[in-house]
């Protein structure tokens, strides 16, 4: 398979969907609910959704895909090597509100391993983008940058990112231990609402790292191909071997700081043994 034309074709169809998702940011929406009260889904989701995959199945039919809003797992191909994870909208609570941090996120793995990645923020009309071993790139009206990671060394200089679990209100293992546990550590923590630029954020060196629990594959797909093409380190919360599944908990960094970061997660974890 040609990794640049599908390259092209993720990126044509994050943008297309991320046009949808900027005009009707100020639009009245329809908002429904999924697995929890704070687990919105707007008929944006489904339209840009229906966009992305109209152009994936037109420009490769044999390909698996997996979706969050119609909750797709299209297996017409189960002896295909490649399967595509699609977030139409990432930051749907901040899209409701008219908070301008969201994004397209579009992934292609073969045979489980990270291919392509793009996250596209039409707000800012930002387009991180990679390819296996072709590196990480932002595409932007300033051009095309390579990207690359931070070069922090130590987590007290370090701007993490994290977010919290759609069902918090209910379960106690809500992140909120651990969040004051870098607070503690690290220059700062910040929330965005979007696990896909948070990802994307520290493949351009804005933010130095990121953890997270209990995401969907689609959520991360894509920003974990971007980091560890610019150069980053992704792991499970132990610092175990990181692997795409239904359910992802992972940390991603500039690796120079991975380590502190497995380490102040396992002292929370213990705390609570």
């Amino acid at each position: 398979m040609d990794i640049i034309y599908a390259q092209e074709v993720a990126i044509e169809a994050a943008k297309e969907a991320g046009t949808l998702l900027r005009r009707g940011v100020e639009e009245r929406k329809v908002v429904s609910r999924k697995s929890s009260v704070v687990d919105l889904l707007t008929e944006h989701d489904q339209a840009a959704e229906s966009i992305i995959l109209e152009r994936l199945k037109e420009a490769f039919p044999n390909h698996r895909l997996i979706t969050e809003e119609s909750a797709l797992d299209d297996k017409r191909s189960d002896n295909s090597p490649f399967t595509w994870y699609i977030d139409p909208l990432d930051g749907t609570n901040n899209f409701t509100h008219g908070y301008p941090v969201f994004c397209s996120s579009i992934a292609l793995f073969e045979n489980g391993q990270p291919a392509i990645g793009v996250v596209y923020d039409p707000m800012r009309d930002e387009c991180f983008l990679a390819a296996a071993g072709q590196g990480a790139y932002l595409n932007s009206a300033n051009g095309n940058k390579r990207l690359r990671v931070s070069q922090t060394r130590e987590l007290v200089d370090s701007l993490l990112a994290t977010g919290f679990p759609y069902d918090r209100h209910t379960s106690n293992d809500d992140n909120l231990a651990q969040h004051g546990a870098f607070l503690k550590k690290a220059l700062g923590v910040r929330r965005s609402g979007s696990a896909a630029l948070d990802l994307a954020y520290v493949a351009a060196g804005r933010l130095d790292g990121f953890w997270e629990y209990r995401l969907s594959s689609w959520d991360v797909a894509a920003g974990v191909c971007i980091i560890q093409e610019a150069g980053g380190t992704v792991s499970g919360i132990e610092g175990d071997h990181w692997r795409i599944s239904p359910q992802v908990s992972l940390i991603a960094s500039n690796g120079r700081i991975h380590s502190a970061m497995i380490s102040v997660l396992a002292k929370v974890t213990e705390q609570f043994e």
